[in-house]
Parts: structure tokens; C-alpha cells; sequence
């Protein structure tokens, strides 16, 4: 049977998520998160991609991209998963041990500036929901963390965003605690 036909349109913003395969947990300690985040900043220099948030957790990652090309969030996304697969398993000494992902990533079409927001504070939330920190700009391998302690390198990662921020963003952002409260209904 065929897989369904994704949305890979350009011009237009998307939120991303990918799972560990059996939910597994492949960020084990920093240097892993770090070796994400390197593939990340890499990928996003070699392909036309907006990052305007991010949130790396223990077995899944989550971003909110603006893809200016048809096709180019496959490629970006092929090429992230790839180059950091393959460090991955070297670096752990695992090559040839079979996947590290559950299966292609899923997206999801930003439907309006409403809609931006939402997944926005979902996204920036996740690690409070998780219960991994009690604020989350406490959470180190997100954009929000980025955004206030984050060096210029990390910075340049991100991208501007198209709407206004609300003053209250991180109150808003923090009391995001229910997973229920997800825009895309993949909780």
C-alpha cells in the first residue's frame, strides 16, 4: 500500500514533530542533545528553512518551520535525519543497529496567524508539560532558552517571527501544562 501524500508546499509554515522508534530514549545525556542541535544549525544553513522554534526532548523533537520552496522540508528533513543518524550511531558505537526514528516525520500546515500562535506556545511548553523543568525557558535544548541565554551562533538559528509576540508569552507559555492542549491533536 501506498503512503499518503504529504504537504510539501512552499510558502507556508509547519509545524514538525519526529518520535524515537519505540520511543526510545536517543538524547541519553547533553553531548547527544548538543550533536542535534550542531546537525540542526547545519542543516538550516544549507537548505532556504525558518526556524522559529524548537524543543528537543528526551525521545522526540518538535519544530515550527517556514518552508519557502516546494519540497525543500523533505529535503531538510532527509538530510537533518540522516547526518544525525549516521553521527549517532557513530558516536555510540551502534552502527548498523537498525533505526533511531519510528518512521518518516509527521508536519502539520500552520492554517493562519491564530493558529501560528498556538502551536507556537504548544511547541515552547513541551518540556514543562513533560515535567522536565517547572518553567521553560529552564529547559536548555529549546529556541525559548536559546532566545534568552543562548550565544550568537545559537541565535542565528532563529528566525523572526511574522506575528506579534504577546507581552504575557512566557506566562502563557508556562501555564501550557496539559499535553491535551496540543493544536495538531497528535497527543
Amino acid at each position: 500500500m501506498a503512503r499518503k501524500l504529504r504537504d510539501n508546499s512552499g510558502d507556508q509554515y509547519y509545524h514538525i514533530i519526529n518520535r524515537a522508534n519505540a520511543r526510545f530514549n536517543i538524547f541519553r545525556d547533553s553531548s547527544d542533545y548538543q550533536l542535534f542541535e550542531n546537525v540542526l544549525m547545519e542543516s538550516l544553513r544549507r537548505f532556504e528553512i525558518k526556524l522559529l522554534t524548537h524543543n528537543i526532548l528526551y525521545n522526540h523533537f518538535h519544530f515550527v518551520l517556514y518552508v519557502y520552496k516546494d519540497a525543500e522540508i523533505s529535503r531538510f528533513m532527509h538530510w537533518l535525519s540522516t547526518v544525525f543518524i549516521l553521527r549517532w550511531h557513530q558516536k555510540h558505537q551502534s552502527v548498523g543497529t537498525g533505526h533511531l526514528f519510528q518512521g518518516r516525520y509527521r508536519s502539520f500546515p500552520i492554517k493562519n496567524e491564530r493558529h501560528l500562535l498556538q502551536v507556537l506556545i504548544y511547541v515552547d511548553s513541551n518540556a514543562v508539560a513533560a515535567g522536565l523543568v517547572e518553567n521553560a525557558q529552564e529547559w536548555r535544548w529549546s529556541a525559548i532558552w536559546i532566545k534568552i541565554n543562548g550565544n550568537s551562533e545559537q541565535k542565528k538559528m532563529l528566525a523572526e517571527w511574522p506575528i506579534d509576540v504577546p507581552l504575557d508569552y512566557l506566562y502563557l507559555v508556562n501555564k501550557n501544562k496539559e499535553m491535551g492542549s496540543d493544536p495538531t491533536g497528535l497527543e
